[in-house]
């Protein structure tokens, strides 16, 4: 396994603070740990080895002012030091900081929260659904999920892949590759997760403000904020490219090409620093008690952060409790994954980003430190209670497990350590906790395995997120 190169030493601060960042990075939890572990602090490089995540940012708020940036790690395998001013992708971070410049609109009179956005729209217009005839959908729903409209991310395209007009996107017409933006639910029935309605919305911006996506959000979002480390035009400008990292999949190799090119810009299209992001954070905290509203106003910053359907506002989750809310939203694009997460009352958060397939769930254990060190009420692990259960118990849990055509789940025995690998992901150990149940500790999930009166392991299931799906035995 490679290990990652030593950590660039970046910045001067006080012993204080240096003491802090030190306490990060030196007891990173997963998101389950078993009861008495005296291993359950492990450091951050052991773990961007463990992950292959070659490179990684952090910020950290602390009362409403950033305290500390600070990179780890290289850009790219034998490349230079990540730093405060390396740039990420932000995956679908990209859509808050998008919904910003949407209700900055709203405000400006251009835009209404609540009216048909096809009498705006222009250039496409969301089609006509026999599943919720007469159905209008508004920017409100955009932007907090609840449209009822189709396609739930975007894989972008490789280098030198012929790259699709927006409208080709939401039609779904070569050489777009997603299926086309349409109604499947009707309106505001349901919270389904939807980077087509932000592509949806961002089409809407171009046609009402007449402007280049970019120039849009930079004018009306990262300028005033100060994003000065950021923008939304895709490809990256050239001139930018020396100054960002390279991405990198699950199996520690580069991804083919280098990074991917995201027309749906409002969805997945922002490069950017933790610090940028921490920026755009504060700006939120701030503007929300009237001490800053460079984009947008008390009022509307508190719509933004009413919890709605699936505990979403207009472009953030919402998270925490009703005294101590947090906002927060994680960032997917091929080789680039982030977490920002940010407390609407204390001034409080981070902003995580890393160059790896897999690093959110590296930064979620990074997340969980920084919540240690800082006394946040929140992420702090789940303690579970492991048994022993006989190797030959085990062996009998040995198979593939189907839970949809799409989706298994392999299970092996590998050293005396039953071990399982989902679809398309990494392979994770299991620790029992009784004969036939069984936990992981990156995620919080379980499996458990069931077996015919004639004693055959028949097949399983998985308890995740207050859901349970069955897998029927395969082999």
């Amino acid at each position: 396994m490679w290990r990652p190169e030593k950590i660039a030493a970046q910045g001067m601060f006080s012993p204080e603070i240096q003491h802090r960042i030190d306490d990060v990075g030196a007891c990173l939890k997963t998101k389950v740990v078993e009861k008495d572990d005296p291993h359950v602090c492990q450091r951050l490089q052991d773990r961007m080895a463990a992950y292959s995540v070659p490179g990684v940012s952090i910020a950290v708020i602390h009362h409403g002012a950033i305290e500390w940036a600070q990179g780890f790690g290289v850009v790219r395998l034998g490349g230079g030091p990540v730093t405060p001013e390396t740039l990420f992708q932000a995956g679908s971070i990209s859509k808050p900081v998008a919904a910003m410049a949407a209700l900055h609109l709203v405000e400006q009179g251009k835009l209404a929260l609540d009216s048909d956005v096809n009498q705006a729209l222009t250039s496409w217009k969301i089609p006509a659904s026999a599943t919720a005839p007469g159905a209008v959908v508004t920017l409100r729903e955009l932007l907090s999920h609840t449209a009822g409209l189709t396609v739930h991310g975007f894989p972008g395209y490789a280098a030198g892949a012929p790259i699709p007009t927006l409208v080709q996107i939401l039609d779904g017409e070569k050489p777009a590759n997603t299926a086309p933006v349409r109604l499947e639910a009707a309106p505001g029935s349901r919270w389904k997760y939807s980077g087509g309605g932000y592509t949806v919305m961002q089409q809407l911006l171009l046609d009402v403000s007449h402007q280049p996506f970019p120039k849009l959000m930079h004018d009306t979002v990262l300028a005033p904020i100060g994003m000065t480390r950021s923008t939304y035009e895709q490809p990256l400008p050239t001139e930018l490219r020396s100054g960002a990292a390279t991405p990198y999949k699950a199996n520690g190799a580069p991804v083919e090409g280098g990074f991917h090119i995201y027309p749906e810009m409002a969805a997945a299209g922002l490069w950017t620093t933790p610090t940028d992001l921490a920026r755009y954070a504060i700006e939120i905290q701030r503007s929300l008690r009237g001490d800053a509203n460079r984009v947008l106003s008390a009022e509307m910053t508190k719509q933004m952060l009413v919890a709605g359907q699936g505990s979403h506002g207009l472009g953030l989750p919402i998270g925490g409790t009703p005294e101590n809310p947090f906002f927060s939203h994680g960032g997917i694009d091929e080789g680039f994954e982030a977490v920002l997460v940010a407390y609407q009352q204390s001034g409080d958060g981070a902003v995580i980003m890393t160059n790896a397939r897999g690093g959110q769930l590296l930064a979620t254990e990074i997340l969980r430190s920084i919540a240690s060190v800082y006394g946040w009420p929140d992420f702090h692990p789940i303690i579970r209670t492991s048994v022993k259960v006989d190797p030959a118990i085990l062996a009998t849990y040995t198979g593939v497990y189907e839970l949809t055509p799409t989706f298994s789940i392999t299970i092996t025995l590998e050293n005396g350590q039953l071990m399982s690998q989902a679809t398309n992901q990494r392979k994770i150990r299991l620790f029992p906790e009784s004969q036939s149940k069984f936990f992981t500790k990156v995620v919080d999930a379980q499996l458990e395995f069931f077996a015919t009166d004639a004693g055959h392991v028949s097949h399983l299931i998985l308890h995740q997120n207050s859901h349970d799906m069955r897998g029927e035995r395969k082999q």
